[in-house]
C-alpha cells in the first residue's frame, strides 16, 4: 500500500469548521467525522457483537490464534505498516509529510507505510476479521482502535502480547490513569495513542451569561430547553449521566443503565434535549444554536482558540475518558519494528509534538516542559495535559460482554433514534 499523502491545507476556516475538518471524512454526499463514525461503530455493535459479528459476514468464529507462534521478521525486513484514523497524526505545513514519522524513519532506518484507513471500529474489524480468524497476516503491523473494540479483539486472541523489554519509554512514561484498564490488565497487549475526554461545553452568550456546571443542569434547567445536545456515543452520554446520578460507570448494572436512559428519555420527551450528535455539534455550539452540550475535549480546545464565547466545565461528579490504543495484530510480520514505533511515541519530545498538533489528552508523562516550548497555551491546558485534580475525576465505562453490548446499544439506539 502506498504512503497516504495529505493534500495541501485549505484556506483559513472558522474554529467550528476546523474542529470537524481536522478529523473528517466525506463519503458521497454524507460528511462523517471521526467521532460520529466511532459512534456508528457502537450502534452497529447493537446488532453484531462477539461471535455474532463474525457470523454476520459468513465467517465462522475461529478459536484463539496463538500469537506466540508468529515469526518476527523485523531484523531482516526494516519496515512496518501502520494503520490509523484520518487526521490523527501531525502534518507538515505543506500537508505532505508527517514530521514525527519522518524523524523515526531517519533515526531507525525502518520504513513506515502510514495509511489512514480506519474510519470506524466495526468497519475496520470487518476488513481484517477473516484473515485474523484464519490465522493469517492482515498486512498491518500496528493498528489504532478504541478501547471497547480492543477488548473484543484481545478476547478473541487476535492481538499479540507486547515485549516490555522493547518498550522502555512506554513502560516508564505511560500516565498512571491509563496503566491498568479492565480489558487489558497491565497493558499487556496495548498502549494508549490518545485519551478522549467527554465534558460539558457551552456558549456563554447563548446561555445569557450563565455557567453550565452539571449534567443535571443540561437535563433540568428550563432556560436551556431545546438548546441542549448530548453525544450519540453511548458510553460517553450514559456514563456522564450515571456519574451525575452518583453511579460509577466502571460498575454499571443493567438497572443503573435503564435508570440513566429513563432520565435521558425524559429530556427527549420534554424537548429539553435538542438532539444527539457526533462532533457535528461544533457548528451549532459555535453559532449559539446549541447553548450547551456534552462535547469531546479535543473539539473544545480547537473551538476556544477562535471563539472566546466557548467555555467548558469538568463536572464535579466526574467526566468520561475513552482511549484509542496501539496494538499489534496476530501474525503481523514486524512486531519488533512496531514496538520500536510505539516506544518512540512515548518519548516526551515526540509526544509533545503530536499533542501540539492534535489536541487530545496526551497519555505520556513528562511532556509539559517540551510542550511549553512548542505551545505554552496547550501545555497549560488540563484537557490536553490533565493535572492531578482532573485525572482524579476521570472515569471509564466498564467492558461489556457481547450480550450486554447488544442490549445496551439497542436500548440507546431506540432512545436516540439512530
Amino acid at each position: 500500500m502506498e504512503h497516504h499523502e495529505q493534500p495541501a491545507p485549505p484556506a483559513p476556516v472558522s474554529a467550528a469548521e476546523l474542529a470537524a475538518l481536522r478529523r473528517s471524512l466525506t463519503t458521497g454526499r454524507l460528511a462523517m467525522t471521526r467521532r460520529s463514525l466511532l459512534r456508528a461503530g457502537g450502534a452497529l455493535a447493537a446488532a453484531v457483537g462477539g461471535g455474532t459479528a463474525l457470523s454476520a459476514c459468513g465467517i465462522a468464529p475461529a478459536g484463539r490464534t496463538d500469537a506466540a507462534l508468529t515469526v518476527d521478521h523485523s531484523a531482516a525486513e526494516r519496515r512496518l505498516h501502520f494503520s490509523n484514523w484520518t487526521q490523527y497524526m501531525d502534518v507538515s505545513d505543506d500537508g505532505r509529510r508527517h514530521p514525527t514519522l519522518d524523524a523515526f524513519q531517519r533515526r531507525t532506518g525502518i520504513a513506515v507505510t502510514y495509511t489512514e484507513d480506519i474510519n470506524d471500529n466495526d468497519e475496520f474489524f470487518g476488513k481484517i476479521q477473516a484473515q485474523l480468524a484464519n490465522g493469517q497476516d492482515t498486512g498491518r503491523d500496528l493498528i489504532v482502535l478504541t478501547d471497547w473494540m480492543c477488548a473484543r479483539m484481545i478476547s478473541l486472541g487476535w492481538i499479540q502480547p507486547l515485549d516490555r523489554d522493547h518498550l522502555p519509554h512506554a513502560s516508564a512514561n505511560l500516565a498512571a490513569q491509563f496503566r491498568n484498564p479492565t480489558w487489558d490488565p497491565g497493558r499487556r497487549h496495548s498502549y494508549v495513542w490518545q485519551g478522549i475526554p467527554a465534558i460539558i461545553a457551552y456558549n456563554i452568550e447563548a446561555t445569557g451569561g450563565r455557567t453550565v456546571t452539571s449534567i443535571g443542569q443540561l437535563l433540568d434547567d428550563p432556560r436551556l430547553k431545546g438548546r441542549v445536545g448530548f453525544l450519540s456515543e453511548m458510553r460517553d452520554t450514559v456514563g456522564l449521566t450515571l456519574l451525575d446520578m452518583g453511579k460509577r460507570p466502571e460498575d454499571v448494572t443493567a438497572d443503573d443503565f435503564d435508570a440513566a436512559l429513563a432520565r435521558l428519555q425524559k429530556g427527549v420527551d420534554t424537548g429539553q434535549i435538542r438532539r444527539f450528535t457526533g462532533n457535528d455539534y461544533t457548528t451549532d455550539l459555535d453559532k449559539g444554536d446549541l447553548a450547551a452540550c456534552v462535547a469531546w475535549a479535543g473539539d473544545v480546545v480547537q473551538l476556544r482558540r477562535d471563539n472566546p464565547r466557548i467555555r467548558y466545565t469538568v463536572p464535579r461528579a466526574g467526566y468520561m475518558t475513552s482511549t484509542d490504543n496501539l496494538m499489534v495484530p496476530s501474525r503481523a510480520r514486524h512486531k519488533g519494528n512496531a514496538e520500536r514505533l510505539i516506544d518512540y511515541f512515548y518519548e516526551p519530545k515526540v509526544a509533545a509534538r503530536l499533542a501540539a498538533y492534535i489536541n487530545y489528552a496526551c497519555p505520556v508523562d513528562g511532556v509539559r516542559a517540551e510542550l511549553a516550548r512548542i505551545d505554552p497555551q496547550s501545555a497549560a491546558n488540563p484537557l490536553i495535559l490533565p493535572d492531578a485534580e482532573m485525572t482524579a475525576r476521570s472515569h471509564s465505562f466498564r467492558a461489556l460482554n457481547p450480550q450486554e453490548n447488544r442490549v445496551f446499544n439497542q436500548k440507546f439506539s431506540d432512545l436516540t433514534g439512530a
